[in-house]
């Protein structure tokens, strides 16, 4: 397994907290920010400057943390965006420019505008910023002849950093791979960022794929939060750099749920049982034919352990699927031994009493459910099991 030379940009505070309803106070911020460096997140986009003082203030205050990090300020192509990102005390930038027709037209541009003004912008920011990324916003619904101008020109300027932005989350993995693959013939000395939405479910594949193809940065946020349906998840992308690719991130695995727990508070909003990397249920099993194997080897049927996320694997979970092994195993750390026989009779009411209730049992029912099938095969605790 290699080491990652790709830069994972965080936007939690950025594009994150432009989620609906979403508002971070200071405190948080401040909470959030150290623990993406605790992480090992090598960048932080913080802020917009140009929202206010307060924002700014903000900004200012993540900066007094003196974190191992680079701090990047979010900007429109406005001079007055610029010189108010400067005074907060950043030394990186990003500037977003529109470069499809249904974007420009909304604000009245043209490409010949967008190319000026990424142009002009690039070099007014560079007198200002050591760092300098400039993004082609809505590069995925733009004429690829022009995102591969607007590419080949923002690196003839001085760009650092081109970020190529599927702001409605529209492209899938072919299309992110090829495109990579054709920018780089127009990148110059320019690195390639891929920024993914999650619009149609494929944030994270998409900056996979964007990975594979030699993009040297992805934008994420913590737990994929963000406008609509969100962004490429930091947790996910983090993870599937590791176990779908063979490399190794940087990010710290065993901090990222504590990480997301953190953001998810903030955030008020709740992470689904089933969230991919950090739901509470993705270590649980019911299956008797997956619990079987899993007895043996937890990597039958799990990708990564719970240890890697710095987590206790969870016992199973007996319910409608539940089999006598898996039955057993549970009864077994309750303190209690029995037969094979006896795990088998008691299926039928395991099952019928997880229809009922539409979920798996809790430990007394499955007790319960013990003791009434020792009564109904004649015999009693002693006879059908031992206590431990």
């Amino acid at each position: 397994m290699s080491d990652s030379k790709v830069r994972i940009i965080d936007c939690t505070l950025r594009d994150g907290e432009q989620a609906p309803g979403v508002a971070f106070c200071r405190d948080e911020k401040l909470a959030i920010a150290q623990a993406l460096s605790n992480a090992g997140v090598p960048e932080l986009e913080c802020g917009i400057a140009s929202m206010g003082s307060a924002e700014s203030e903000d900004i200012r205050s993540i900066g007094a943390l003196g974190l191992p990090v680079r701090l990047t300020g979010w900007s429109r192509a406005h001079d007055s965006d610029i010189d108010a990102t400067a005074l907060c005390g950043l030394d990186s930038i990003h500037i977003a420019i529109p470069t499809s027709t249904i974007q420009l037209d909304s604000i009245g541009k043209t490409q010949a505008w967008a190319m000026r003004e990424m142009q002009r912008i690039v070099l007014y920011a560079k007198q200002r910023f050591a760092y300098v990324s400039v993004g082609a916003q809505d590069a995925t619904r733009s004429l690829p002849a022009f995102v591969e101008e607007f590419v080949a020109a923002a690196g003839d300027a001085g760009a650092h950093r081109v970020r190529i932005a599927d702001t409605v989350g529209i492209w899938n993995p072919l299309q992110t791979a090829a495109a990579f693959c054709r920018l780089q013939a127009f990148k110059g000395k320019a690195m390639l960022e891929f920024h993914g939405h999650n619009d149609l479910g494929m944030a994270t594949a998409n900056s996979i794929a964007a990975i594979q193809a030699g993009a040297e940065s992805v934008g994420s946020t913590v737990t994929g939060i963000g406008e609509r349906a969100g962004n490429a998840a930091l947790e996910q992308i983090a993870m599937a750099m590791q176990y779908s690719m063979g490399v190794v991130s940087g990010i710290d695995c065993r901090s990222l749920l504590s990480l997301c727990q953190l953001v998810s508070t903030a955030a008020r909003r709740a992470i689904p049982p089933s969230q991919p990397v950090i739901g509470d249920a993705i270590f649980l099993h019911e299956s008797g034919i997956h619990c079987r194997s899993l007895l043996k080897d937890r990597q039958s049927f799990e990708p990564f352990s719970a240890s890697e996320l710095g987590q206790l694997t969870p016992e199973f979970v007996i319910g409608r699927h539940s089999g006598s092994e898996c039955v057993l195993q549970v009864l077994s750390r309750l303190g209690i031994q029995t037969t094979r026989n006896v795990a088998r009779e008691m299926l039928p009411a395991i099952r019928q009493r997880s229809v009922v209730k539409k979920s798996s049992l809790t430990h007394e029912e499955l007790l319960h459910i013990f003791q009434c099938t020792l009564g109904e095969l004649g015999g009693d605790l002693e006879q059908g099991a031992n206590v431990v």
